[in-house]
């Protein structure tokens, strides 16, 4: 089975504004190393021994182009596909790449999304896709953390104030493997959609069909770098840990 690696990292990056005025949120930096964080991923997909990957890119894109070029500097193969201009989100971006060819000699699509550091091992994503045959595989995180405060209410007298609540939920954290079949599935949305997602779109389309989606466990860390708030308060440290990690 061939998998190819694909990163979602053309969007304009606006809940990163004003940062996003100058970079692409790809590239911002991270760690205490400030490298870019388009280059931990890259380096997990490496980690992981996923050397072909495909780069969709839009707005700035010529900042990760410049940065990575064929990706040989990192131990990879990166192409580069940009994003159409005749439907938005990240489905028709996704779709426009299959439409050109670029995922003709694989099997598997090991989609990423840009904004997100994990210590996910992709390696066991993959085998637990192989293992139950499924047509879309989804990486899954057990609690989610909402960013604000929580009122426990009794009529009109707030009892107990829970500040950014852990809520038991199986949370979906932007990493997921898909079977190449499943593209003309959304080929079929794609020409009925001026804007099409993932996620939003995609996905709830395979299950309502009734193939097979199952979900990755993933206990460890992973972190939505997505706004400017949780920017900010992104550890370098665990950010530092994650690099070791993956560049031993």
């Amino acid at each position: 089975m061939r998998v190819k690696g694909v990163i979602l990292c053309g969007g304009e990056g606006r809940r990163l504004r004003p940062l996003t005025y100058y970079f692409q949120k790809t590239m911002i930096p991270v760690g205490s190393r400030q490298k870019p964080l388009l280059e931990y991923i890259v380096k997990l997909f490496r980690w992981s021994n996923i050397r072909d990957i495909l780069l969709l890119i839009g707005y700035k894109g010529m900042q990760i182009l410049n940065y990575f070029e064929d990706g040989s500097r990192f131990g990879v193969n990166i192409e580069y596909l940009e994003d159409p201009v005749d439907g938005r989100g990240s489905g028709h971006a996704l779709y426009n790449a299959y439409v050109k060819g670029f995922f003709d000699d694989v099997d598997d699509l090991l989609i990423y999304y840009g904004d997100i550091i994990s210590d996910i091992s992709l390696n066991d994503l993959v085998n637990t896709h192989h293992h139950y045959d499924a047509d879309v595989t989804l990486a899954i995180a057990s609690g989610y953390q909402i960013p604000v405060g929580v009122a426990y209410m009794d009529g009109e007298r707030v009892r107990k104030l829970v500040e950014k609540p852990w809520l038991d939920l199986n949370v979906t954290i932007g990493v997921l493997t898909v079977k190449r079949d499943t593209m003309d599935i959304l080929g079929g949305l794609a020409r009925d959609r001026d804007e099409l997602d993932i996620m939003g779109d995609f996905i709830p389309k395979v299950i309502d069909m009734g193939l097979t989606v199952v979900g990755y466990r993933h206990d460890g860390f992973w972190y939505d770098v997505g706004t400017t708030e949780k920017y900010e308060k992104l550890d370098n440290d665990v950010v530092d840990k994650l690099y070791l990690k993956i560049e031993q």
